[in-house]
């Protein structure tokens, strides 16, 4: 965003797109006269280029398991060298249409010597390339919004450098994404143009950021189950309150846990803390 929108006195609805190493995380934010206003953020933190390489590295050892009877998915060093290779197969398919994986003496001698083409890639993580798309959406209809409200589409992250999510996005949202150069570089670019302009001797205009919490925010109730106080989506600062009883007669203390996430089972959720009241 910060080489997006600062020094720009500009009025933009912006969807940032960062699909990293790990995660997957859409935010929506409108861009007014030095102010960031987050208006919805979704994600998921399941999904990232790890998993695209990972339908490699199972494409690779299913092929090799029918030709020699060995999963070389079973012996660690082997799983290593697979998960090198599919990383560097991946990144050469965003240029090239075909790569050549070699592996030579992976196990009893044999060898690995196969052809992935970018039309098999796409197969392999097509569902993957959906449901990035479909939390994108989902954000977009979180913040209030239509596809045609959202003015730029900002590509983060590594991964974003496959063409089949670029067009992927085109196509769903209308318009070709915005991307640098490096997209790795974007969060760290930012982050320092932001910390420079936060800097008392700087030329950079001062930005307000009005971020939002991206999970329910709330405590353990009887039966294993999350009660969320604060909605995800709330700018923040923000504060609620809620009155409980408590779950037996003549209690005199009250554990109480604080988690955050989507689900009203609690253990699924991701603990913050507790306390005894």
């Amino acid at each position: 965003i910060g080489m997006n929108g600062f020094r720009k006195e500009i009025d933009r609805t912006i969807l940032v797109f960062d699909l990293g190493g790990g995660t997957f995380d859409v935010s929506v934010l409108r861009l007014a006269s030095g102010v960031y206003e987050i208006l919805s953020t979704l994600g998921d933190s399941y999904l990232g280029g790890e998993d695209f390489d990972n339908r490699i590295v199972d494409w690779l050892a299913d092929r090799f398991l029918q030709s020699n009877g060995v999963d070389l998915r079973e012996d660690r060093m082997t799983l290593h060298r697979l998960k090198e290779a599919a990383e560097r197969a991946k990144c050469e398919l965003s240029f090239t249409d075909k790569v050549e994986i070699t592996i030579p003496h992976i196990a009893d001698g044999q060898s690995i010597d196969e052809t992935l083409d970018r039309t098999t890639l796409i197969s392999l993580v097509s569902d993957y390339i959906e449901r990035s798309l479909e939390v994108s959406l989902n954000a977009v209809q979180d913040a209030g919004l239509k596809v045609a409200d959202v003015d730029e589409v900002i590509l983060v992250g590594g991964q974003t450098r496959m063409p089949a999510i670029r067009s992927a996005i085109a196509d769903a949202f209308g318009r070709e994404p915005s991307r640098s150069v490096h997209p790795e570089e974007v969060v760290a670019m930012g982050a320092a143009v932001h910390a420079a302009s936060l800097g008392g001797d700087s030329d950079i205009p001062p930005t307000v950021l009005i971020d939002v919490t991206p999970f329910d925010l709330g405590i353990d109730v009887a039966g294993n189950m999350f009660q969320p106080i604060i909605s995800r989506n709330s700018s923040i600062p923000t504060s609620a309150s809620r009155v409980f009883a408590t779950a037996r007669s003549n209690q005199s203390s009250v554990q109480v846990t604080v988690r955050q996430g989507a689900s009203r089972v609690a253990t699924e959720n991701e603990f913050l803390g507790e306390f005894v009241m």
